[in-house]
């Protein structure tokens, strides 16, 4: 049966319409019709006046939320419970993030998450591999003993994995060092349908270029885990900004990066080029104050999770959050804060032929927000739920 939700403001993902309904059916956005052409047949839900109906929010990395860290508890069931903890929060599409650990565990986080890709309605968009190919020198946090280069039988495996993940309809995002990562596998990597991103890298200005030559098309919270720039050494982050085709991820935070230099990126790439991710922990979406990671307490304060010795850990943020910094920090409109977190998300993915719109055909994962930019309800794949 068809349901048409009125009453509240629309943002298609372009621009914001009033005197406007969306028409779902099932899982899909089936009309989106002013209020005097609504459809007879259809079944009125009435949104509160003044709330603004959005596409949902997608989180390319969330480690945990909820008291749930992915690297702990690689199963369905843990995605799960880190998916309904952000869905709170506007986020109605994710990539649960294994970052760098022991190679068993690495598999069965990746058999959890093609299990969940038979769920169209579990919230679940693919997987984020952060690792374990990364550069020893700007690990953050990630536990130095795992890091190392790939192998070939790595390579197979994880074509063969993305490849079964793109028929589900997800997505497989790798962050990879790429001084770590020869040319010639960050283009086995991305033919065979992974979006390579790099991250947590001291690599050169030249060698960054090569790779995104070579297929990498993003960088993974761009400054966070890479040299400063140098006058004589400029590095991946001038690399990322030279670039117009790659995409740059950042946690909006005010913590993680200076907005004076978000300002910078925003004005140096081009327009949908800059996504807003997380890199939620366990504390997000509880009252928890601190968390194991590797046997080390991370400690809950201040708005960031921090090792005993001050190493960042991920971060204390959620969706709705990171968009409304936008706003704050970054001076940007509600509209492009909003493209921000679901329209530019799903195209980096290449998903965007299915979500960051609402429009006719769409998959209908909403997030209906106050004036004020909180979080009311959500819908994923058509089912809604209430806050």
């Amino acid at each position: 049966m068809k349901r048409v939700l009125m009453g509240a403001r629309l943002f298609t993902g372009e621009r914001i319409l009033e005197g406007h309904g969306l028409v779902l059916e099932g899982e899909r956005i089936v009309g989106v019709v002013p209020t005097s052409n609504v459809p007879t047949d259809a079944q009125t839900v009435r949104l509160p006046e003044g709330a603004l109906l959005a596409p949902g929010f997608i989180d390319a990395q969330v480690n945990g939320a909820g008291g749930v860290l992915f690297n702990e508890t690689p199963t369905p069931e843990g995605a799960l419970a880190i998916a309904a903890a952000l869905r709170r929060t506007g986020t109605t599409g994710l990539l649960p993030t294994f970052i760098t650990d022991e190679q068993s565990q690495m598999r069965r986080a990746c058999d959890a998450v093609v299990e969940l890709m038979a769920r169209p309605a579990s919230g679940i968009l693919g997987l984020h591999l952060e690792g374990p190919f990364l550069s020893s020198e700007r690990p953050g946090v990630h536990e130095p003993r795992f890091i190392r280069a790939p192998e070939s039988h790595d390579i197979e495996y994880l074509t063969a994995l993305s490849k079964r993940i793109v028929s589900k309809g997800g997505r497989l995002l790798m962050t990879v060092a790429p001084e770590r990562v020869d040319d010639a596998s960050i283009g086995r990597l991305a033919a065979a349908g992974v979006v390579v991103s790099a991250g947590h890298t001291a690599a050169t200005f030249e060698r960054t270029n090569e790779a995104v030559a070579a297929g990498v098309r993003g960088f993974t919270h761009l400054f966070n885990a890479m040299p400063p720039v140098q006058n004589r050494q400029p590095g991946p982050v001038v690399a990322a900004f030279s670039s117009d085709e790659a995409w740059c991820s950042i946690i909006a935070d005010g913590v993680h990066v200076h907005p004076a230099l978000m300002r910078l990126l925003l004005k140096v790439k081009p327009t949908g080029k800059v996504i807003l991710v997380t890199d939620a922990m366990p504390p997000v979406g509880s009252d928890d104050t601190s968390f194991m990671l590797y046997g080390r307490k991370i400690l809950r304060g201040n708005g960031k999770l921090v090792t005993e010795n001050g190493t960042l850990a991920g971060s204390d943020l959620d969706m709705v959050t990171a968009v409304r910094n936008c706003i704050r920090l970054l001076g940007l409109s509600v509209e492009e804060s909003l493209r921000m977190a679901s329209l530019y998300p799903a195209t980096y993915l290449g998903l965007e032929a299915q979500l960051g719109r609402l429009a006719p055909g769409y998959r209908a994962d909403l997030t209906l927000l106050t004036p004020e930019l909180s979080v009311l309800a959500t819908w994923v794949a058509g089912q809604e739920q209430w806050y």
